[in-house]
């Protein structure tokens, strides 16, 4: 089957750290784009970031800037997010998608991992 198999989400205090981690299970990462999404209780998927096949391109949401670093290990077919200083409202189901570039992620969807910060 081919989708990203997703790891690392729990729950950690606000200020605290977590690494996201997705591995392509069934293709070769290197040939795609990667995005990390996430999906809050009642709101829609929002883009987080993304990182083009070379790693050239990187973007990031305005609301994680400065806080999340988005990698990829294309031997490995993985990629990861690190999250840093992480608020109530990141709290979310995290998922990664790929596509040709940054403007068009849309297969390989996994299950996703979930993000709790709470005190």
């Amino acid at each position: 089957q081919l989708q990203f198999v997703e790891s690392g989400g729990g729950l950690v205090q606000p200020r605290g750290s977590l690494r996201l981690s997705c591995v392509a299970s069934g293709f070769n990462l290197e040939d795609y784009a990667i995005g990390w999404f996430r999906q809050a209780p009642g709101k829609g998927r929002e883009g987080v970031a993304c990182i083009s096949k070379m790693s050239s391109i990187i973007l990031y949401a305005d609301s994680v800037k400065g806080r999340f670093t988005i990698s990829r290990d294309n031997g490995e077919n993985r990629a990861y997010l690190q999250m840093n200083s992480l608020k109530p409202e990141d709290t979310a189901v995290y998922t990664c998608g790929a596509g040709p570039d940054c403007r068009d992620i849309h297969k390989f969807w996994g299950q996703g991992t979930q993000v709790t910060v709470s005190s």
